[in-house]
């Protein structure tokens, strides 16, 4: 008999590194020399580091605030969920995760967190937040503590590029113990160079007005057919990503001026940031962005998180919105040129973006107002090619500018705003989805759509104490958030799942026959290194929306169906080798997901033991799925049985089924010194859920092991 027990018990050593005591100090102690122990993090040293002056050391005794940011997990089946869930015929086409299950299948574990927590106490620094997803993990800690625990040194620079700003950074690549490796993806906050800016734009040196002048939500409604979608926004939360505060009195006086209403606009802190009660430069982006969600969707319920401009207030506020999952549209008009940005923090930010595709979270971000050369006001210059982030981000759309021309109330022209930001990306390789672009090269490009920015056919906003004209790709990234509420409140009153990652369903359109019936195609017009064409363009992308007949055709109505009796090949079974460590999207009985050594997985180091216990004993997994009708389809399993009983009788069992049709029952009699393979013929059940289980059951005596491993269920 192999005696198992019902509960596992793990103990994590805290790794026996030691940091000398850290009196107060005016200098910095040099970093240790990087021993074999050690590894480098690649991309945590802020790009503005070759370019600037050093002035010398930061005081030892600054305290700094630093985030480490931690890796996911099951990347490959990650990347195959999120191509499954945002492509319309796919068998999990919409079935989005709640952050539970995100975090159960893709996120870093406890014990990852609780291994980097003991590391970093025992540096001498303080763990103040862990994210809810598992994510970051945020310290505090002296400029001394924090240099020695990443094998760094803190030093004050000088950016002559920015006409001689100071800031800090970390001389060389942070480096963690090896034990680490695996575990931590980047360290963020050991500079604070990277300041996010808005992509709001008014006409130079304009006045507040006492009247409103610049298009009001009759006009862009009417425009784009955003009247004409049959939606208010009602049900529906949109989140603003904001590094400023607003005035709720001025959000009122904007809908006062006409006929607006709908829930009242909430703040959500992050890292304790509030700038309501004296918003600063930025104040009037934050009303741009829910002045004009509220003119397209009026009763969309509006949240606005508020964090400190860093890249460790960025992470943080990028982890809440997701861990929070109040929202299922993102709205961003803040912004930093690619090659100015730390891209470490670039990625962690990047890895909160995939859990929002993975909850079906839409996220449309501004693409810049600098045309092609995103860092004209920036470190790297005007003479740099360059793209914004995060609209660069394969998990955001990129929202490009035009300049629109309306009669009345209805559409008139367009022409391509001549600052729209676009261009190539350096830090992300171009997704499967961005197919039909006629742009060669292995990079993300953007933007991928657009709507009016240029400040000359701008937006009547009331800010600041009176009304002003505003433009910007800032404008365009919420009025397609707003939209993007319709659709949501549209596609949930028909029974069909939210818009999500937008991205493969737009380029999906734009390259099919519809698309000249749900877009504007812009032709005019160029930035600095790109001019506009037939098609996709590096300026305003696939177009501007025809909101309508775009509603239509993602929900269904407007695409060319695919042929009939057609199957795409694929693999239905999430954590299908159970390889997560954890169930998700498996329902298992407490203990069946194991990676013990007492029996051994087909592969890997996970597996699903049912049993072994030698008493009365029951355990089940099982998983629900639908196979897509017109599709053969194969259920395969690696199956070892393991038994302390003898002869030939049947005493415990393992029955397989699909529904209420069991496919096979195994027992004590099968067992086998490896393992076998088992397959059944699941083409009947195409066009059905149903739901895979296994169940085992042991008598009172005399232990019997059941394990699977290696689950398929191959469509074709």
């Amino acid at each position: 008999m192999r005696p198992r027990s019902l509960a596992l018990s793990a103990a994590i050593a805290v790794l026996p590194l030691t940091v000398a005591s850290l009196g107060a100090s005016t200098a910095q102690a040099a970093p240790t020399p990087q021993a074999a122990s050690r590894v480098a993090l690649p991309n945590t040293v802020t790009p503005a580091v070759a370019r600037s002056q050093k002035q010398g050391d930061l005081p030892a005794d600054r305290t700094l605030s630093v985030s480490v940011d931690l890796k996911l997990r099951n990347t490959a089946d990650l990347d195959r969920f999120l191509k499954a869930v945002s492509t319309p015929g796919s068998p999990e086409y919409g079935r989005y995760l709640t952050p539970a299950q995100f975090t159960a299948a893709y996120g870093p574990t406890e014990a990852d967190v609780a291994k980097v927590r003991a590391f970093l106490t025992g540096q001498g620094l303080t763990v103040t937040s862990v994210s809810a997803n598992r994510q970051v993990v945020n310290v505090r800690g002296t400029a001394d503590r924090v240099a020695q625990a990443f094998g760094t040194h803190e030093s004050s620079y000088r950016d002559p590029q920015q006409g001689g700003r100071t800031f800090f950074a970390n001389d060389a690549a942070a480096t963690v113990p090896a034990e680490l490796a695996g575990t931590v993806e980047g360290i963020s906050g050991l500079d604070n160079h990277t300041v996010r800016t808005s992509r709001a734009v008014k006409p130079d040196a304009a006045a507040p007005l006492a009247a409103p002048s610049g298009l009001a939500p009759a006009q862009y409604d009417g425009a784009y057919r955003l009247d004409k979608v049959g939606a208010d926004g009602t049900g529906v939360t949109v989140a603003l990503w904001e590094f400023d505060g607003y005035s709720s009195a001025n959000l009122r006086t904007y809908d006062t001026q006409y006929g607006l209403s709908g829930p009242a606009v909430s703040t959500v802190s992050v890292d304790g940031a509030n700038y309501d009660s004296s918003p600063g430069d930025g104040q009037g982006e934050v009303e741009l962005d829910s002045e004009i969600v509220r003119g397209v969707a009026p009763k969309a319920t509006q949240l606005i998180y508020e964090a400190p401009n860093s890249d460790q207030g960025e992470i943080d506020m990028a982890a809440k919105i997701v861990s929070d999952n109040r929202a299922s549209v993102i709205s961003i008009s803040w912004g930093s040129c690619e090659p100015d940005t730390t891209p470490s923090s670039m990625t962690a930010v990047n890895n909160s973006f995939k859990q929002a595709a993975a909850q079906g979270i839409s996220i449309f971000s501004a693409s810049g107002d600098d045309g092609s050369r995103d860092c004209t006001r920036s470190t790297s210059g005007s003479a740099v090619k360059a793209v914004d982030f995060p609209a660069s981000s394969p998990y955001n759309t990129g929202v490009g500018g035009t300049n629109l021309k309306v009669s009345g109330n209805a559409y008139s022209s367009e022409s391509a705003w001549s600052t729209a930001g676009g261009g190539v990306s350096t830090q992300f390789a171009k997704p499967g989805w961005q197919t039909g672009t006629g742009v060669t090269g292995t990079m993300r490009t953007v933007p991928d759509i657009s709507s009016d920015a240029d400040p000359a056919s701008g937006f009547a906003i009331y800010t600041t104490g009176g009304w002003q004209v505003y433009g910007g790709t800032s404008a365009a990234a919420p009025l397609w958030s707003g939209y993007t509420a319709l659709y949501n409140q549209k596609a949930k009153a028909a029974g069909q799942a939210v818009l999500g990652e937008a991205n493969p369903k737009l380029y999906s359109l734009a390259n099919s026959s519809s698309y000249g019936s749900v877009l504007h195609d812009i032709t005019t017009g160029k930035n600095q290194d790109f001019s506009t064409k037939t098609g996709y363009d590096q300026v305003t992308g696939w177009g501007t929306p025809i909101a309508d007949s775009l509603t239509t055709a993602l929900l269904g109505g407007g695409t060319t169906p695919p042929p009939t009796g057609g199957c795409t090949a694929a693999q239905l079974l999430g954590n299908a080798g159970f390889e997560t460590g954890t169930a998700a999207p498996w329902t298992a009985s407490s203990g069946v997901v194991d990676n013990s050594a007492s029996e051994a997985a087909h592969s890997g180091s996970w597996k699903a033991w049912m049993d072994g216990y030698g008493s009365a004993h029951t355990d089940s997994v099982s998983q629900t799925v639908s196979i897509p009708a017109g599709c053969k389809a194969a259920f395969t399993f690696w199956l070892h049985v393991d038994t302390a009983e003898t002869g030939s009788t049947a005493y415990d069992r393992l029955t397989v089924t699909a529904g209420s049709t069991t496919l096979a029952t195994y027992s004590n009699a099968n067992a086998a010194s490896g393992f076998v393979q088992k397959s059944f013929d699941l083409s009947a059940f195409a066009g059905q859920t149903v739901t895979l289980k296994f169940t085992g059951t042991e008598d009172s005596s005399l232990q019997t092991s059941f394990v699977v491993d290696d689950t398929a269920l191959t469509v074709s």
